[in-house]
């Protein structure tokens, strides 16, 4: 009797507990909610959400959709820990309880913030370009969508807010000015601005930071400011990499290819990454020189190879100590030809044709050494980075229906060492409060030696007209340039509950001493140059955040300008038939003081960005066009020190989506400055002047310049993105001619597929108007107008294939940026 009723009671449970479906789901709840980009205030899609019971087992996840959202089922009753992961960002773990009337929960929207410390060490690349602002620069995080713009860095720059290259000559400016100093992972090359722009393959580039105006930790060079390019490095668990390829083509067929690998495992990261850019490029042009209705006709090909290596390794000895060295080999081989005709009336065509080889290796070694006090914060970072620049270069020059010069070569050998050395202590007095002190030694020197089988008019002969030449050989040059920088800084930051700010100095001693040592039939001239100077460097942060969606900044520095190399070579730079450009030894540091004042909005879709900044130029550095006096019909163009000068200019600039399917970033800039220079001008006709005739003026030229970028992407499905680009570059005066505006439209696609959209295939179709060139106007030092054009109509397509995998992490290499938050604004 009593086992009838036991199993009578049995059987009344079990059937309670059927009819009851809430004891059923009581032991399975869900979790939902959505995930934000806290810089940028937009949803992060496939961002993987886990959830762990309370000894850190994972039990179950998912990843976000497009739109950010998530909802994880399946969820055992009890105490669990959401944990929520992405790659480049801090980890977010939360606690929740499902558990009776609690089995459905909505956590709402949940901030990721970007980890500052990890940001180097990520190599996934994002489908879209990103944009933030901080309190001293732009963060430009690179894109799929950008790296199909073209195969080098070079290509890259003219689609980022307020750059521009110059596509003839290679030169790179910033808010207008060229007086920017472009650095790698952190640190100046020895390598020319152009060519280097020209050998970094754009797969390789992880971010590109516009440091407008640095703190007094940085390096002051530069008056428009600095950029940082970044390269790729992976320290992800296990064994893993990227690869991509991609051909370009108008006229000639460039290909690039890069790959990036590491291997991490115990206390040791191994990495390493090879890039290369392979093909030939065309330009061509001319100028019609309106006095003597002459007309010049150029045309220029380049076929260039370069090898870009890194290879490094990360020793974590313990939590408190860690050992980095890396190496960077950049190999170059170029080849180089040219003709320019020039066509007088009734007259047979001047012909100069040219072609050289240039071969250069770039080697940087850099090792780190970082220790982490016990104290919360508190670091210690020594680092050495020595680099060596050689290269030899033979050019070669003939001529038709032109009685002078003879056809000749010259020869250049270049050879450059640089090593810089710094330590910096970093201590939080408190939360709140932080003091960083360091100290930095810069040791640079170049030795140029130049020599030609040519001839040169005798400077020594009888300047009488008409008494005809007298030539010699070309003087042999040996150039050395020695620059030793000794630095020390201080930088106090404090928070307060909505104001941040921070203050600094930097004193630099600095020695300069050149000598430039000329043979000829006339025996051995030296022009010596010394120039020993002391300077401080004050700067000013300040960032003041009312709300989470509203940011103020300011920022007041002042920065020095240290003629560039180029600048005070005496040696030849380039030469046709009718012009030479030369350095100037006696070239003198400008300095700026600037002003920058900046406001982010944070909206629902995105972010807005508005800033002006005002600049003080003492000692201006600008060209000067002097008329040839040994051939009053050739122009010298050179460098020389002018009064001061001011600027100012606004930009503004957004990342937004309006929809699900399209986000864009947008930007547009103005500046206006004043420039000032020198130039020459016979006051007689060419036939019947002489040296007597030369007048020199000053020139003075106000200028209004504004530029308006536009990308859009288009997310058609989870796989395929097509992409429309539109620039344009409004007129813009200097001081030999006014160049006319310039207007540019790209479109692409791009299309991920394979598991987990590892693979990634891309097309291009860039300038599809096929208006992109440079077009211009003048009267100094002759009236002329003309046009340039290059390789700008051209299509792109690219593959990329990202293997390994394992879960990531992050080592804390030196980060001499450490001082601002990821968000906009701060220092603590």
């Amino acid at each position: 009797m009593n086992r009838i009723t036991l199993w009578c009671m049995l059987l009344l449970s079990v059937m309670a507990n059927a009819l009851n479906p809430e004891a059923v789901e009581a032991r399975e709840g869900s979790v939902s909610g959505r995930i934000i980009d806290a810089s940028l205030n937009q949803p992060l899609p496939y961002v993987n959400v886990i959830i762990k019971d309370t000894q850190s087992n994972t039990i179950t996840g998912g990843i976000t959709n497009d739109d950010g959202t998530f909802e994880i089922n399946n969820i055992p009753e009890g105490d669990v820990i959401l944990s929520v992961q992405f790659i480049g960002f801090k980890t977010v773990n939360k606690p929740i309880s499902i558990g009776k009337g609690n089995y459905k929960i909505n956590v709402g929207d949940i901030y990721l913030e970007e980890d500052v410390e990890s940001l180097d060490e990520v190599t996934v690349v994002a489908e879209v370009t990103t944009i933030q602002q901080k309190v001293d620069r732009k963060v430009i995080t690179i894109g799929k969508d950008l790296t199909t713009s073209g195969p080098t860095a070079s290509d890259i720059m003219n689609n980022l807010p307020s750059v521009n290259v110059d596509q003839q000559t290679g030169n790179i400016s910033l808010r207008g000015n060229e007086n920017v100093r472009v650095m790698v992972d952190g640190k100046l090359s020895n390598v020319p601005i152009a060519q280097l722009l020209r050998q970094i393959p754009s797969t390789s580039i992880k971010q590109i930071e516009l440091i407008t105006n640095p703190s007094a930790k940085y390096n002051p060079e530069g008056m428009s400011g600095i950029i940082n390019i970044i390269l790729h490095k992976n320290t992800t668990i296990g064994f893993n990499g990227n690869i991509n390829v991609g051909l370009t083509k108008e006229i000639f067929a460039k290909f690039n290819s890069s790959i990036d690998m590491n291997y991490r495992n115990g206390k040791f990261n191994f990495y390493g990454n090879y890039g290369n850019n392979i093909g030939k490029y065309a330009n061509y042009g001319n100028i019609e020189r309106l006095d003597d209705q002459s007309v010049q006709n150029f045309d220029f090909g380049n076929n260039n190879k370069s090898h870009l290596y890194k290879v490094g390794v990360d020793f974590y000895m313990n939590d408190n100590n860690t050992f980095s060295f890396f190496t960077n080999q950049n190999l170059f081989d170029g080849k180089g030809t040219g003709s320019t005709g020039i066509q007088y009336i009734n007259e047979p065509l001047q012909l100069q044709n040219f072609n050289n080889t240039i071969d250069n290796v770039v080697s940087q070694y850099n090792g780190i050494y970082n220790h982490k006090f016990k104290k919360e914060g508190e670091k210690l970072d020594l680092e050495v980075d020595y680099s060596t620049f050689n290269q030899d270069e033979i050019a070669r020059f003939s001529f038709t229906n032109i009685p002078f010069p003879p056809n000749y070569r010259d020869f250049v050998d270049t050879n450059r060492d640089q090593t810089v050395v710094n330590l910096d202590y970093t201590n939080p007095l408190d939360e709140k409060t932080k003091l960083e002190v360091g100290a930095e030694a810069r040791l640079f020197e170049t030795n140029i030696d130049y020599d030609s089988s040519g001839l040169s008019v005798n400077p020594l002969q009888d300047m009488t007209p008409n008494n005809g030449d007298e030539f010699i050989p070309t003087p042999s040059t040996d150039f050395t340039y020695k620059r030793d920088i000794y630095s020390i800084y201080a930088t106090y930051g404090k928070a307060f509950e909505k104001w941040s700010y921070q203050v600094g100095i930097r004193a630099e001693s600095v020695t300069e001493d050149a000598s430039a040592i000329s043979q000829s039939v006339n025996g051995e001239d030296n022009i010596p140059f010394e120039n020993d100077y002391i300077q401080v460097y004050p700067s000013v942060f300040a960032t003041y955040t009312p709300s989470d969606k509203n940011t103020f900044q300011m920022s007041l520095s002042r920065r020095v300008d240290r003629p560039g190399l180029q600048q005070v070579n005496p040696i030849r730079e380039w030469s046709t038939p009718l012009i030479s450009s030369f350095g100037n030894t006696n070239l003198q540091p400008q300095f700026t003081n600037s002003v920058e004042l900046n406001y982010t909005r944070n909206l629902e879709k995105g972010t807005i960005t508005a800033g002006v900044f005002y600049r003080l130029v003492e000692d201006e550095i600008n060209r000067a066009v002097f008329i040839d006096r040994l051939d009053l019909n050739k122009n010298i163009l050179t460098f020389d020190n002018f009064e001061n000068t001011t600027a100012f200019g606004v930009e503004l600039s957004s990342n937004y989506r309006p929809t699900k399917w399209w986000s864009l970033n947008a930007s547009f800039d103005l500046f206006a400055r004043t420039q000032k220079g020198i130039a020459e001008e016979l006051t007689q006709p060419i036939e019947v002047a002489t040296i007597d005739d030369i007048s020199r003026t000053s020139i003075e030229v106000d200028n209004v310049v504004y530029n308006i970028r536009w990308f859009n992407n288009f997310k058609v499905t989870k796989q395929l993105n097509l992409s429309l680009f539109t620039m344009y570059r409004g007129e813009e005066k200097g001081l030999q001619f006014t160049r006319k505006p310039m207007f540019m439209v790209n479109t692409g696609l791009r299309y991920s597929f394979l598991e987990d959209n590892r693979a990634t295939f891309s097309f291009n179709y860039s300038d599809i108007f096929n208006t992109m060139k440079f077009e211009f106007e003048g009267d100094r030092p002759y009236p002329q107008v003309g046009q340039f054009n290059w390789e700008s109509n051209t299509w792109n397509i690219a593959l990329s294939y990202r293997f390994g995998g394992g879960k990531y992490r992050a080592l804390q290499r030196k980060n001499r940026d450490d001082n601002e938050a990821s968000g906009g604004g701060g220092f603590l």
